[in-house]
């Protein structure tokens, strides 16, 4: 039997990303470990996570924009394979991934003594980010509303409540954080939702993964609501 207790209903959010200059650049890849070295989080958040929300993200191959600059630009599929399966969802902070970064383009360079030059209206351009949050008129009363909602979310709305929240929220996501409000009632479910894999997939595929998660839990737990 479900919780008779009220429960502040999910309010979904949506959210832009606007991206401008950090006034860093690279041409080879020294100058892009150097860049890294002094870039702000932010920009390495942005080319880690910023493409997600770019219609133009279709390929999971090369998930972050070092490591497709390097593959396309400088032709080091090597090392664009190396930096193309960095998880940030495996390192604690942006500190930790910057510092991964670093070391994997450094043992690279360790490796040749021949360093590639991009052409030099291809350069690496760093970019900054700043996210801009805004309410919409929807809410979620109960969990079980999940299953009908998530299939219409915006891919934004997924990004900001599933991948953002997690700069805000370290350890969870807006859409785990709301259902541990309900004690262990949903407990099973905080479980299944921190087993997707949320960076190597385009959110058009993380929204279907999430909606199928959310589907079989609900199919398998099937109830009365309160």
């Amino acid at each position: 039997m479900e919780s008779s207790e009220t429960h502040v209903p999910f309010l979904v959010r949506d959210c832009a990303l606007s991206a401008f200059s950090a006034g860093l650049r690279a041409q080879n890849l020294r100058e892009l470990r150097d860049r890294l070295t002094e870039v702000s989080t932010d920009s390495i958040y942005y080319h880690f996570w910023g493409s997600r929300l770019h219609p133009g993200f279709e390929h999971p191959e090369y998930p972050n924009m070092f490591a497709a600059w390097v593959h396309r630009s400088l032709h080091d599929h090597r090392l664009g394979e190396r930096l193309g399966i960095l998880d940030p969802t495996a390192v604690p902070d942006l500190e930790a991934l910057r510092q991964e970064l670093i070391e994997t383009i450094e043992q690279r360079l360790d490796e040749t003594e021949l360093v590639a030059w991009s052409a030099p209206d291809d350069q690496f351009y760093f970019l900054r980010s700043r996210l801009v949050v805004f309410d919409t008129p929807r809410t979620i009363a109960h969990p079980r509303a999940l299953v009908e909602v998530l299939p219409v979310l915006s891919a934004s709305s997924i990004f900001y409540h599933f991948i953002d929240a997690r700069m805000r929220l370290p350890g969870l996501d807006d859409f785990r954080a709301w259902l541990l409000a309900y004690g262990d009632e949903f407990v099973g479910l905080v479980e299944a939702l921190s087993e997707v894999d949320l960076f190597f997939v385009p959110l058009a595929e993380l929204r279907q993964t999430l909606v199928s998660v959310v589907s079989t839990y609900f199919t398998e737990h099937s109830g009365p609501e309160a």
